[in-house]
């Protein structure tokens, strides 16, 4: 039986996606064409591979077995395929990077936009998500993180230097309320909490005094998963909010907001852009890791 090649590498997308429209996103095809090439592949080995219905997609038992027997030698030959690219020595190919949310040094404009003029043939792909997850595994280039978060056998490059989280709150507020003078207090104030996904516990505030480093378990009116919604509340006087000072700094530069409990924040080692370790890095992501430190 001779294997039909292209349809391999269709299933192994549907595969990974469990989605026929994201697996012909990803290839660039229609849908219809993804699903004729399995129609061809599920003939020629006369055994359903997949299951299909109006919300979902799942690989059945053979499709399962096929799957874990060709999806090594197909990130092979991917990898193959990307190190013959690379010996040409230009940065080029899609730069997959997964980014944190309060990143907000490297995801400003200037940063994004010097790297992609100085890198024409670099096509740039950033997810902005704040989910722990294996890079590796999901196929992305790089990712950036606070350091503290990233596995050890990683390769870490710091993209700013130390940070700190800050309590602040709208002037009005700390004028109609007052201002907690230890972080303790806050249970007696309203709060602005973050929390990373939905049924996922709000972010404990954490703080340090006389070098100890202790968490505060604040119980919100308020919690969301976007900054730009905290700072709006905080500035229209909702309550004290927690977060990246880097991300507050303008709004308290203008006055909208002003620090609280600024003596138990201390500063502490910041965003780090990472990656596996390898023995020969792509040109595209090595030209990243030099306009990083060039900039630095």
């Amino acid at each position: 039986m001779q294997p039909d090649l292209n349809a391999l590498a269709v299933f192994a997308l549907i595969a990974e996606e469990r989605s026929f429209r994201a697996a012909a996103d990803r290839m660039g095809v229609t849908r219809s064409a993804v699903s004729q090439a399995m129609k061809r592949l599920e003939e020629t080995l006369g055994i359903a591979l997949v299951r299909r219905t109006t919300r979902s997609v799942s690989l059945t038992e053979a499709g399962e077995r096929l799957y874990a027997e060709i999806a090594p030698a197909i990130a092979d030959m991917h990898a193959a395929v990307e190190t013959t690219g690379d010996l040409r020595g230009r940065p080029r190919g899609q730069l997959r990077l997964a980014v944190s949310s309060i990143a907000e040094r490297f995801l400003s404009g200037p940063f994004l936009a010097t790297f992609a003029e100085a890198n024409p043939e670099v096509q740039i792909d950033i997810t902005v998500t704040d989910e722990e997850f294996d890079i590796v595994a999901e196929g992305y280039d790089a990712g950036v993180r606070l350091g503290e978060v990233i596995e050890q056998d990683m390769i870490a490059v710091s993209v700013a230097g130390d940070e700190r989280q800050l309590a602040v709150c709208a002037p009005a507020y700390r004028d109609r309320f007052g201002a907690p003078s230890h972080p303790r207090e806050l249970a007696g104030h309203r709060c602005i909490g973050w929390r990373r996904a939905p049924k996922v516990a709000p972010y404990r505030w954490e703080f340090a005094e006389n070098v100890k480093e202790f968490s505060v378990a604040v119980a919100p009116e308020i919690t969301t998963n976007d900054m730009a919604l905290m700072i709006k509340l905080a500035i229209a006087g909702a309550g004290i909010t927690f977060g990246m000072e880097e991300s507050f700094r303008p709004s308290i530069d203008r006055g909208e907001l002003v620090p609280v409990l600024e003596d138990y924040c201390p500063r502490f080692a910041g965003f780090y852009l990472y990656y596996p370790s390898r023995r020969n890095v792509a040109p595209k992501l090595r030209a990243l890791i030099d306009h990083l430190r060039r900039l630095g």
